[in-house]
């Protein structure tokens, strides 16, 4: 097995963009500008007029490390080598020969140039995939960090070196034209201005050098604030406006003709704002940043500021929780290291919302704009709970924080983080007191949280008010409490605590009873539980990497898993609670049947799966790894095909398995990696001691007693026509059908004959073949008898007797069949049946016939015996279901 059993890696959602800069591309034929971002070894393709994501293209072998567009291709480095792309999916070329990595490209005219770590630049015939030119700098005396065409100048390209220099190169007759000394800092970005001559040059010290090229003298030198400038673009829509991006996340807006800022968007995004690109002719800018965000901005307001536009984002820090919201599995739920909460949509990605982010004071941090740097900011969510009964009316969704005992509240409805947050009168000043797991009722009025005090509390969501606390004043565990949960009719909380104890109290407590009503103790420290309410079954991690199956209706554990060898993180049900799949730090999730105890799949990824959920359509696992921030969906197998699911032995090798791309990926499996299983096929008999059945069709031996008032009920009301007669000199013999006779027909001497004793001329061919029979093997006697049809049958056993000089010996034969048949306990009811018949044809011989009659009494001992077997097990039976109706 070199792959899952039952997922199957489908596509990854919540990546936007990397810390490669952001490209742009126009198509003529749609008339509209393409968006081209890169998310580690793929780049997304997505529309500028709607942000709708067109194409994924397929993965690269490594990251990807730059982008280039032209009219034609998307050009991108991974590694050493360069792939040229059309229509964003379609490999048309590749180039190789660089010896390390390749941080630059440029498309120029019908050549593109690239640029690796040890600043080789080799020049590439587009189409013909030839290397053209190579030059060779050192990075001790010119490391190449930025690359340039300026307009109009034809042939030349403008080198900038992290020493701070500038070269002019002419590439066609390779000659360096021109030196230009810098400004004794290193040289991050290039860009050409919209005047001709003019090159924007933004250095590592934060300084913007307006340059002319033709008289190398500097027009003019603006300094940016916020340090070095990684990103500079033109508007060239009539407006003399410059922006530059910086580390900060800071996008300043340049005026040109006064040389002065013009705006700032302070906080564009949370990283460094690494590409920027101007719109052509358009008043639109993209922007892109490591932050996995991109924006495009309109500069449609009075004082020429621009405003956010559109946007496509995912986590900015790996996430840490999924699940799946709602009974129609096409969202998720997901919190990560950024504080924020999203919903994904597994239909389309213009579906994706964002909930914003957790902060002490909304209105605060709204004022003053979003920051890495807030103050207001709240630690990340450790713990999510949500509801989708009362989600138009109230806050739905309930949030517990990293080292926080307050819970926030949330609402899917309208997107927001709601204005409520719950913790009780005794922690207002207790710094120490933290929520550590919660649960919301079915109907969305409560929630209930566990603290690692022990105490465990009840609030009205909607309002916010205190409800109930459960047991005495130190609380309702010895520790801390890892689990809360509730049954659908808000008659039972059940708390699991690290005190090895789980509870059971009434929902509604009465004042004078402090203790729960039923305690059941584990012999290892719980972590977390997870519950599958539908069917009363909750799991529970424990600490020993182990974990339990307990039934809330029986109160008792009803399983044990065992195998993970490293903490179990997350664990979640299938819709109709036949699996339990479960994710641990050994970087395996496996998936386990209840029914049954045993482990039927088990896969290895890359990272360990830190959080995981089932969708409740059952067509989507979805899960979130360490140091990923996408998520991942896995195809349910058992959807689409048959899927053998036995149980996976110890010693079978782990598959691995990578994590989805990007895209719907269909999986290339080569058919020497699977090992197929073969098909089980059932034996003939499961143990000798079984009374075993036959596969035959109840038609050919249920109406073999009835076959007689069947064949009248069938007569036809016409006589059927007399066969016409054979000529007088053909003999015939007796048969239900028409066979001449030519056993004294004249043969060529030179043939073989067979000769055949006259006594056996009327033997069917049955009766010969059971007469054969020299052994107690009967089974080919056996397997004729089943392929006839029950008239068929009926005429074989009546024809038995038919020669008299045979008769004893083929009935002796038929009985001794018959005992075999029982002795072996095979084909039982066939085995009633061809009695019974025999019997009905051959009743008053066998009992004139002292032979036959001690061969019969062995068989009704053989009967008898077996009987006695099936009826014990029958009657238990019998007894055992009338006994459970009466309860």
């Amino acid at each position: 097995m070199v792959q899952s059993r039952i997922f199957a890696r489908n596509r990854a959602l919540g990546y936007v963009s990397n810390h490669v800069p952001v490209v742009t591309r126009y198509i003529i034929r749609r008339k509209e500008h393409f968006i081209v971002t890169c998310v580690g070894k793929a780049f997304h393709t997505y529309s500028c007029k709607h942000f709708t994501l067109l194409s994924v293209s397929r993965l690269h072998v490594d990251d990807i490390t730059c982008l280039a567009t032209d009219t034609f291709h998307v050009y991108t480095a991974s590694a050493n080598n360069i792939y040229a792309w059309r229509r964003g999916t379609e490999l048309k070329h590749t180039y190789k020969g660089h010896d390390c990595t390749v941080h630059i490209l440029l498309p120029f005219g019908a050549h593109l140039l690239s640029v690796d770590e040890n600043s080789t630049v080799k020049v590439w015939d587009i189409k013909e995939e030839n290397l053209l030119l190579e030059l060779n700098f050192s990075n001790n005396i010119f490391k190449i960090t930025a690359l340039m065409h300026p307009n109009t100048y034809m042939n030349k390209i403008l080198l900038g070196s992290e020493q701070g220099q500038l070269q002019l190169w002419n590439i066609k007759i390779t000659k360096m034209i021109y030196t230009f000394k810098g400004w004794q800092s290193s040289v991050i970005v290039l860009e050409q201005a919209p005047a001709i001559d003019v090159a924007a040059i933004g250095l590592n010290n934060g300084h913007i050098i307006l340059h002319n090229l033709k008289y190398d003298e500097t027009i003019f030198d603006l300094v940016q604030d916020w340090g070095p400038v990684i990103s500079i673009s033109f508007r060239t829509d009539g407006h003399p406006i410059m922006a530059t991006g910086s580390l900060g996340g800071q996008i300043v807006f340049w005026n040109l003709e006064q040389q002065m800022v013009e705006s700032q968007l302070c906080n564009a995004h949370d990283a460094a704002v690494t590409g920027l690109r101007y719109i052509p002719n358009e008043p639109l800018l993209v922007s892109s940043s490591p932050d996995n965000s991109l924006k495009l901005w309109i500069f449609d307001m009075i004082d020429g500021a621009g405003r956010l536009l559109r946007i496509r984002e995912g986590h900015a820090e790996p996430p840490t929780i999924v699940r799946f919201y709602g009974n129609d599995g096409n969202y998720m739920l997901t919190t990560g290291g950024d504080s924020s909460l999203r919903m994904f949509s597994t239909v389309t990605e213009i579906l994706n919302k964002s909930l914003g982010r957790a902060s002490f004071n909304r209105k605060a941090s709204k004022k003053k704009g979003l920051s890495v740097d807030d103050p207001m900011l709240m630690p990340p969510v450790t713990v999510l709970a949500s509801e989708v009964t009362r989600e138009k009316e109230w806050c739905n969704i309930a949030a517990a924080h990293s080292g926080l005992g307050m819970v926030t509240t949330w609402s899917s409805h309208l997107q927001k983080m709601g204005d409520l947050k719950l913790l009780p009168e005794r922690f207002k000043n207790n710094y120490n007191a933290i929520a550590t797991s919660l649960c919301l009722t079915r109907c969305g009025n409560f929630v209930v949280i566990g603290y690692n005090t022990g105490h465990v509390d009840r609030f009205n969501i909607q309002s916010g008010i205190h409800r109930a606390s459960y047991g005495n004043e130190n609380g309702a565990h010895k520790g801390p409490v890892k689990g809360v949960m509730i049954d659908d009719l808000n008659k039972t909380l059940i708390t699991a605590g690290k005190d090895a104890k789980i509870k059971f109290w009434d929902f509604k407590p009465r004042k004078d009873i402090i203790m729960a009503r039923t305690i059941l103790e584990i012999q290892e420290s719980i972590e977390w539980i997870r519950c599958h309410n539908e069917s009363s079954l909750v799991a529970i991690a424990l600490e020993n990497f182990d974990i339990i199956l307990m039934d809330l209706d029986t109160r008792k554990i009803v399983r044990h898993f065992q195998g993970h060898e490293g903490r179990i993180t997350d664990a979640c049900f299938n819709p109709d609670s036949r699996w339990l799949i479960t994710a641990s730090m050994d970087c395996t999730i496996r998936t386990w049947d209840i029914s049954s105890s045993h482990l039927i799949d088990i896969f290895q990824v890359p990272e360990a799966c830190i959080s995981l959920s089932f969708s409740p359509t059952a067509e989507f696992l979805a899960t979130v790894h360490v140091h990923n921030i996408g998520i991942f969906l896995w195809s349910n197998r058992m959807l689409y095909s048959h899927v053998s699911l036995k149980a996976i032995n110890k010693d079978d090798m782990i598959p691995e398995v990578g994590l989805p791309g990007s895209s719907v990926e269909a999986e290339k499996v080569d058919e020497d990696d699977v090992i197929k299983e073969p098909d089980y096929v059932s034996p003939d008999q499961l143990d000798s001691d079984l009374i075993t059945m036959s596969a035959v069709a109840q038609s050919r031996w249920q109406n073999l007693l009835d076959i007689d008032i069947i064949k009248k009920r069938n007569k036809p009301k016409q006589p059927p026509k007399v066969p016409e007669t054979a000529p007088f000199f053909l003999p015939t013999i007796p048969s239900l059908q028409l066979r001449f006779d030519f056993s004294n027909v004249e043969t060529n001497k030179n043939t073989e004959t067979t000769l055949v004793h006259p006594a056996l001329q009327n033997l069917t061919s049955f009766n010969k073949s059971l007469q054969s029979v020299n052994t107690n093997d009967f089974s080919d006697v056996i397997e004729k008898l089943k392929a006839m049809g029950p008239s068929n049958i009926d005429f074989e056993i009546q024809s038995l007797s038919l020669d008299e000089s045979s008769a004893e010996l083929s009935m002796i034969q038929f009985m001794q069949m018959l005992l075999c048949m029982m002795e072996r306990q095979t084909d039982f009811e066939l085995s009633q049946a061809y009695l019974a018949v025999f019997l009905k044809w051959h009743g008053t011989a066998i009992s004139e016939n002292n032979t036959l009659r001690n061969y019969l009494r062995k068989i009704q001992k053989a009967q008898t015996k077996n009987w006695l077997t099936l009826q014990e097990k029958l009657f238990y039976n019998l007894s055992i279901v009338q006994n459970i109706k009466k309860m």
